[in-house]
């Protein structure tokens, strides 16, 4: 049997400390973002095109320039919009869509600053960015948010990588999954439950009604923080966050009753978190609906929920890959085909202060759907 890894022996020990048992959310913070170790801590490859390149998933800057370049026509409006010049952009990745975003936007911001706690990835952001001269002195990194800033933030595929805590139903009880060590040889961590007042947020008449025996879903404590956090200090401008996701309704539908849970390795996917610990993305989808109420209630406006394609549509994407190459157009058309990106992916706009009309959401708004 091969000796733990040093995350796995971190994990480990945290889990004796705690009496043998953690909540998946503290397992799941560990794996990814433990300093040095975990997956968005290590210096492995994880963004890139193909596995080949021994990444293990493309986001959508990598995929195409033109991603940036439509989505800045929203930054453009709300910059304008907030009297703001200043773009926070939170989990930058290889630093593409801040390259995309400082070219497109130039002169409309004067400070381009990325939230990133992986040091590794921010160097690897700042290498990217030399390449745009004077832009570049534009940036910053920063790992914490001031007690107060103003500007338009930007996350895409931010949400999807915040620790979930996991809760499992057997008909009659709720129970909160967590993780602890393995008794049988060659095998490091199991799921183990416990009793929980931890709930779904959907509102029906029963659980038992509406969740069959065996469900196993996630709960977004942290993603639900973080938006409040931006609310608290956030004192001028908006946010426009983008990921994979559904409407609480569709997110709780009983045909859900596996979850949303999944791992990336080498552009493929699998649902076990527990294996390959720090090797392997870890991420859930987002419950747009808990964060739009979270938003609402700490304060922001919400300016619109749909679709990437749409949105991206909304923003000039099409205009854009008329006067592209061909395989600028090929790859371009995977962010709106609803067969590949375009559905799959959400985007939600909030505001500090009154609502206005932001260009993505003016074709296609789905927040009556929240």
């Amino acid at each position: 049997m091969n000796p733990p890894s040093p995350l796995q022996a971190l994990i480990q020990q945290h889990i004796r400390d705690a009496g043998g048992w953690i909540g998946f959310d503290r397992f799941m913070s560990l794996a990814l973002y433990a300093p040095g170790l975990g997956y968005y801590s290590n210096a492995r490859q994880k963004f890139g095109l193909m596995p080949q390149s021994g990444s293990d998933f493309v986001t959508a800057p990598e995929l195409s320039p033109l991603f940036g370049q439509a989505l800045a026509n929203q930054l453009a409006q709300a910059l304008e919009v907030t009297g703001t010049r200043t773009i926070w952009e939170f989990g930058a990745g290889t630093g593409a869509l801040a390259a995309q975003l400082l070219q497109s936007l130039g002169d409309k911001i004067e400070r381009y600053c990325i939230v990133d706690l992986s040091a590794s990835l921010a160097a690897r952001q700042a290498e990217r960015l030399q390449a745009l001269g004077p832009l570049a002195d534009k940036v910053e990194w920063v790992q914490a948010l001031p007690p107060t800033f103003e500007g338009v933030v930007i996350g895409n595929e931010v949400l999807d990588a915040m620790p979930v805590q996991l809760l499992s139903f057997d008909g009659q009880r709720w129970m909160e999954r967590g993780v602890s060590l393995a008794a049988t040889p060659g095998a490091d961590f199991i799921y183990a439950d416990r009793p929980t007042t931890l709930r779904p947020s959907l509102l029906c008449d029963s659980d038992a009604a509406h969740f069959p025996p065996g469900t196993v879903t996630e709960i977004h404590a942290q993603a639900e923080a973080f938006v409040r956090t931006l609310a608290a200090q956030l004192k001028r401008g908006a946010i426009f966050l983008i990921d994979y996701g559904f409407p609480e309704g569709e997110y709780y539908h009983p045909q859900r009753s596996g979850g949303t849970l999944m791992c990336h390795h080498q552009h493929r996917s699998d649902p076990d978190p527990l294996v390959m610990v720090g090797e392997k993305d870890i991420t859930a989808h987002v419950n747009f609906t808990g964060i739009a109420l979270v938003a609402q209630d700490a304060g922001l406006s919400v300016l619109g929920y749909t679709s990437q394609g749409n949105f991206l549509i909304n923003c000039g994407i099409v205009d854009l890959m008329a006067t592209a190459d061909l395989a600028t157009r090929s790859m371009a058309h995977k962010l709106i085909a609803e067969h590949e990106m375009g559905e799959l992916f959400k985007v939600i706009g909030l505001a500090v202060g009154p609502e206005f009309e932001a260009l993505g959401f003016a074709h296609g708004d789905r927040s009556h759907t929240l």
